[in-house]
């Protein structure tokens, strides 16, 4: 793989599977040296695509991916099996469980460590 910035979510893809192979280089190597660059690039893309403060919550952060990055309520809807559920999640009445946090973490790209925070209370 060649370095190069990460534009969209198939760069990150491809350079997390970069990162994956090169997990556990020596320090200094050619190797550890790209991972050290590839992480770095990972983790500017991750902030600028989805740009999360110490007091967002994983619904600020559903709601932004809605509003924000092209996805839909009606497809989270689906991802969580329903519109009463999605509708829940979102108005803060359920918790996010783990397997709806993996569903959505897979098909929307959105680290699972930022869904896994406490959410806040509904109003």
């Amino acid at each position: 793989m060649n370095i190069r910035p990460i534009r969209n979510d198939d760069d990150h893809a491809a350079a997390l599977a970069e990162i994956e192979k090169l997990w556990g280089a020596a320090a200094g190597s050619d190797d550890g040296d790209k991972l050290d660059i590839l992480a770095t690039l990972v983790e500017k893309y991750e902030d600028t695509r989805w740009p999360v403060d110490d007091s967002a919550d994983p619904i600020d952060l559903l709601q932004f991916a809605i509003s924000e990055l092209g996805h839909s309520q009606a497809e989270l809807a689906e991802l969580l099996g329903s519109r009463s559920r999605a509708s829940e999640v979102l108005n803060r009445k359920r918790a996010l469980t783990v397997e709806m946090i993996r569903t959505i973490s897979a098909a929307w790209k959105i680290p699972a460590d930022l869904l896994v925070r406490p959410s806040r209370a509904a109003a």
